[in-house]
């Protein structure tokens, strides 16, 4: 049973298929906790439709004409937006994965994802995990293009390690807090430091750094 919520979760849909969109809308629409607010064709209408509904959660394609995804990513990150991207992705297009994370999405789904679990992808980026599937983990780690920055890691401190070892596993800066009993203002200054001392700009290229260099 997802939690209770005061105010349901805001989806916008990003895909260039209208039989998808309708698909997706379909289905979410059902549930109790998620509102789906708006729908797109392409990245570049999908970036507006950003500034203009202002969604919590944008379920985003990857390759659409024109804008494709990972440009409309770029975009919503140069522009500052607090929306959380989910990708939607396929096995075969593994290397279109990375490049989607360090242009700032949350996470991604299989286009085949089980409806059920799609909404609990939804409502997980909404809590602010980070979705690193391990099956796909060898072929992103494996990934020839550019990589993020390697920082420090010999400077991170035993509780900073430790922090970035849940990071990794997908945990909200809440539920790191609950177990390392800690308070969740700590948890942010840890996680602050992390990005900083690695030279990584949030916190899925910290969980992707930290799968490449055995700290997970």
């Amino acid at each position: 049973m997802p939690e209770e919520r005061s105010h349901p979760i805001r989806v916008l849909l990003v895909d260039d298929h209208q039989v998808v969109r309708r698909g997706l809308r379909t289905f979410l629409e059902v549930q109790d906790d998620i509102e789906v607010v708006g729908e797109a064709a392409d990245g570049a209408e999908g970036v507006a439709k950003v500034r203009e509904v202002a969604p919590d959660v944008v379920l985003m394609d990857v390759k659409m004409p024109g804008v494709d995804g990972i440009e409309a990513l770029r975009r919503l990150k140069e522009e500052g937006s607090r929306a959380r991207v989910l990708i939607v992705t396929s096995f075969t297009e593994h290397r279109t994965v990375v490049p989607a994370l360090r242009a700032g999405a949350a996470g991604y789904v299989y286009k085949d994802v089980d409806p059920e679990a799609l909404a609990g992808a939804i409502r997980s980026v909404h809590a602010g995990h980070v979705l690193l599937q391990p099956e796909l983990a060898g072929a992103l780690l494996a990934d020839d293009g550019p990589r993020p920055p390697q920082g420090r890691g010999g400077t991170l401190t035993e509780r900073e390690r430790e922090v970035l070892g849940h990071i990794a596993d997908g945990r909200s800066n809440r539920e790191i807090a609950r177990t390392l009993n800690l308070s969740e203002k700590t948890v942010k200054t840890h996680v602050s430091n992390i990005l900083m001392k690695l030279d990584l700009a949030d916190r899925t290229q910290a969980a992707l750094w930290a799968v490449r260099n055995g700290a997970a």
